[in-house]
């Protein structure tokens, strides 16, 4: 019965351990730099940038992946946290560039003065990184790979192409809007969201290892049936936060 008691403990712990999150200075520093635009700066309380990286374990030295960048807000942190001896591929799929001229923009914008940095922009199909990298964070992005223009199991064979540019021990940070349960990925392209178990089971098929959540952006109050761009809910959707680690 002890026994018991202690492993329920345990379980409770650990999401609050989680939620309490330590960001190291590397990236204290990096989300501080006089270099982000305000903007950016304004969203950091509602978006926890910090615990996010700190979460994925992002550290100076560290070659990173910024999956799918869109305005650049987190290239421009993690450029800052891995330093000068680390480096930031910063990828706009070259399909999102042509339905929207203006992300070749904003990527030119969000990796100006970094010489860290590396844009990408080639589509979807074909990106392939450099070097081995210690991680890859994709930020409210899985959900587009199950839009009408990508074929099916296309997510799937997504994430077996980044498992396969992670160093063994690699992590892979997903962070998306929850859709209720949709094992048939029906929710993608009619509200921008996903099932998060049925996105954690199409991640693990290319080998990932489950790492742990954290309930950070979690909102119980979204009832994840309106499209995430409805004044009602936009930015307060209920949002998952997944760990995944290539194994050593």
């Amino acid at each position: 019965m002890k026994l018991n008691l202690s492993v329920a403990l345990l379980a409770l712990a650990a999401p609050l351990a989680a939620h309490g999150q330590t960001v190291p200075a590397p990236i204290t520093a990096a989300l501080a730099d006089s270099g982000r635009p305000a903007a950016d700066k304004e969203r950091d309380a509602a978006r926890h940038p910090g615990e996010l990286l700190a979460f994925a374990g992002i550290k100076p030295g560290d070659k990173v992946a910024d999956f799918i960048m869109g305005g650049g807000y987190f290239t421009r942190i993690l450029a800052r946290t891995v330093g000068a001896k680390g480096r930031v591929y910063a990828y706009q799929p070259a399909e999102f560039i042509q339905y929207r001229a203006a992300y070749a923009d904003e990527q030119k914008t969000a990796v100006a003065g970094y010489a860290n940095v590396t844009p990408l922009s080639d589509s979807l199909a074909a990106v392939k990184f450099a070097e081995p990298l210690d991680a890859i964070i994709t930020v409210q992005n899985w959900h587009d790979l199950h839009l009408k223009m990508s074929p099916p199991g296309f997510a799937a064979s997504m994430a077996k192409r980044l498992y396969d540019n992670l160093k063994p021990g690699g992590v892979l940070l997903v962070v998306d809007h929850v859709a209720a349960a949709d094992p048939g990925f029906a929710a993608p392209d009619k509200l921008h969201r996903i099932d998060p178990a049925a996105a954690r089971t199409e991640i693990e098929s290319a080998g990932f290892k489950f790492d742990g959540s954290l309930p950070l952006l979690a909102n119980p109050a979204d009832p994840h049936t309106a499209i995430v761009f409805d004044p009602s809910i936009r930015g307060k959707t209920d949002q998952f936060i997944y760990r995944f680690r290539k194994p050593r």
